[in-house]
């Protein structure tokens, strides 16, 4: 479910998708993108991700975060690996446990979510 949340994103480079759940229902979602009332352009003309570019964990959480949802003891299914800033935003959020189903070259992210006690497991994207 979480591949077919991340075709909603505008982004050309690279489309990532998160839905959140908690006690068998899905509490929130996200892609990656701009924010609320940005042009839906997240790459300039140089074909680099534009700064303010949402990652899809970061939507979830935000979004969950104005909802009458709590994140705490949730499950986070991510299309690609937390980068380290979205990490620190799961801990935060007292997500519990994060599947992630395309690596990164870059570790930092899954490592910090071990070292909180995060239960983190890798999942084939098309399983998502």
């Amino acid at each position: 479910m979480a591949m077919i949340w991340a075709e909603n994103s505008y982004c050309t480079r690279r489309q990532v998708g998160a839905i959140m759940v908690k006690d068998q229902r899905i509490i929130s979602d996200g892609y990656n993108g701009t924010p609320s009332g940005f042009e839906n352009i997240c790459e300039d003309e140089n074909h680099k991700t534009k700064p303010y570019v949402l990652h899809a964990e970061a939507n979830a959480i935000t979004k969950v975060a104005r909802s009458h949802y709590s994140s705490e003891g949730a499950t986070i299914y991510v299309t690609a690996c937390p980068c380290i800033e979205c990490a620190k935003l799961i801990i935060q959020a007292g997500i519990k446990r994060v599947v992630y189903g395309e690596p990164y070259h870059i570790d930092d992210g899954l490592n910090l979510l071990k070292r909180a006690g995060i239960q983190v497991d890798f999942c084939d994207n098309k399983s998502l």
